[in-house]
């Protein structure tokens, strides 16, 4: 068996917080994230963006960017407003979300782009 690794995750260290599965790979590029959108869009799920600022990453409440693209199905259309998402608000951790309307829960969330830690 493999040796156990600490992630030196801490609270008073905001750069070093892990907040979901993709946080303890290396950041995704624009081929990664563009992958996981055909994912989300291939199950069928709507997705959302929304965003909340570093500091207050561990809490449950994020904004909402706009409504979520129910329906959606254009890759780049939820891209591009991922990205205006991230350029509205640059120093903010952007997600994307798949909201899985059968189960009626998140079928997926990752953070996509990281904002700016203190």
């Amino acid at each position: 068996m493999s040796e156990m690794i600490d992630y030196k995750s801490r609270l008073n260290d905001p750069s070093s917080r892990k907040f979901e599965t993709f946080s303890y790979l290396p950041a995704m590029d624009d081929a990664s994230i563009r992958k996981q959108v055909e994912y989300i869009v291939k199950k069928g799920w709507n997705p959302a963006i929304e965003h909340t600022e570093p500091e207050y990453l561990m809490d449950n409440y994020w904004y909402m960017w706009k409504l979520p693209m129910f329906g959606e199905t254009d890759v780049d259309h939820i891209l591009a407003e991922a990205d205006a998402c991230h350029k509205a608000n640059p120093n903010n951790h952007v997600r994307l979300v798949g909201y899985d309307n059968f189960a009626q829960s998140q079928g997926t969330a990752m953070v996509i782009y990281r904002g700016k830690t203190v």
